[in-house]
C-alpha cells in the first residue's frame, strides 16, 4: 500500500457553498443608488455627464470610448444586457436624480466564490466625491452579504489615480501581470487588488464611519480621510 505524500493543502472548507450569482437589480444607500443600466433611460444623462471632461481623460485606461454620442453610448450599454458574468450599474446621486457614472460587476465565478468590481466610469462631478465611495460600498456590501469570498480590482497598472483608489479603499495589492492584454493598440499590465471575505467587517465599519452624515462639514468637505479609517496610507 503506497504512503500518501505529505504535501500541503489549502484549509479545508467544510461549510462552503457557492453564493448565486447577484440579482440584478437596484442597490441603494448612503444617498446613492445604483439602477441597473437602461440604455433608453440613462444614455443621454451619462453622456451629458462624461461631456463634462472636455479633454477626455477619463477614457485613457479603459478598453471602451470615448463615445460620439448618446447613441453610440446606448448601443454599448446595450452590449452589456443579458451578460452572464457581468452586470452594469449606473450610479445615480439620490438626492438630484442624476447619472453620473457607471460600476459594475465582471467575472462572476460563483463556483469559487469571486467576483470582480470594474467598468468604472467616472464623470469629474462623480471623481473623488462621497457618491463614488458609496457606490463601491454598496457594490461591496452586496457581494458579501451573497457570500463571496473573494472581491477584486484590476486596473492598468499604469493608472496611476485607480491604484490610490484601491488602497485608499483597503484594497490588497497582489501584483502586475505583466504583458496581459492589448487595449486600444498599446500593451497593458495589470495590477490586481483584492478584499477577502474575513477583511470585510474590519472596512464595512470603516466605510460606515466615513460616510457618516457628521463626517462631513457644511461645505461637503470629509473631516477624516478614508484612509484614517481603513489603516491605509493617505
Amino acid at each position: 500500500m503506497p504512503i500518501p505524500l505529505l504535501q500541503p493543502l489549502g484549509a479545508l472548507l467544510p461549510d462552503w457553498c457557492p453564493p448565486p450569482p447577484p440579482p440584478h437589480t437596484l442597490l441603494q444607500g448612503h444617498g446613492c443608488r445604483l439602477e441597473p443600466v437602461d440604455a433608453a433611460r440613462h444614455a443621454q444623462p451619462l453622456f451629458d455627464a462624461f461631456a463634462e471632461d472636455p479633454d477626455g481623460a477619463l477614457w485613457t485606461y479603459l478598453p471602451y470610448g470615448p463615445f460620439a454620442d448618446a447613441t453610440a453610448l446606448a448601443a454599448w450599454l446595450d452590449s452589456k444586457r443579458g451578460l452572464s458574468d457581468q452586470q452594469l450599474y449606473a450610479i445615480v446621486d439620490a438626492a438630484s436624480g442624476a447619472a453620473l457614472g457607471l460600476c459594475g460587476y465582471l467575472r462572476i465565478q460563483p463556483e469559487a466564490g469571486s467576483i470582480e468590481v470594474g467598468n468604472l466610469t467616472y464623470s469629474p462631478r462623480l471623481q473623488r466625491s462621497r457618491l463614488a465611495t458609496a457606490a463601491m460600498a454598496l457594490m461591496m456590501e452586496n457581494a458579501f452579504a451573497l457570500g463571496y469570498r473573494r472581491y477584486e480590482w484590476k486596473c492598468n497598472a499604469l493608472n496611476a489615480p485607480s491604484c490610490r483608489a484601491a488602497e485608499r479603499l483597503g484594497f490588497t495589492f497582489e501584483g502586475i501581470f505583466r504583458q496581459a492584454t492589448v487595449v486600444k493598440g498599446r500593451n497593458r499590465d495589470t495590477a490586481w487588488y483584492s478584499i477577502l471575505d474575513h477583511e470585510w467587517p474590519r472596512l464595512r465599519d470603516a466605510y460606515a464611519r466615513w460616510l457618516a452624515p457628521d463626517n462631513f462639514d457644511e461645505a461637503g468637505r470629509q473631516r477624516h480621510a478614508l484612509s484614517t479609517r481603513t489603516g491605509r496610507a493617505p
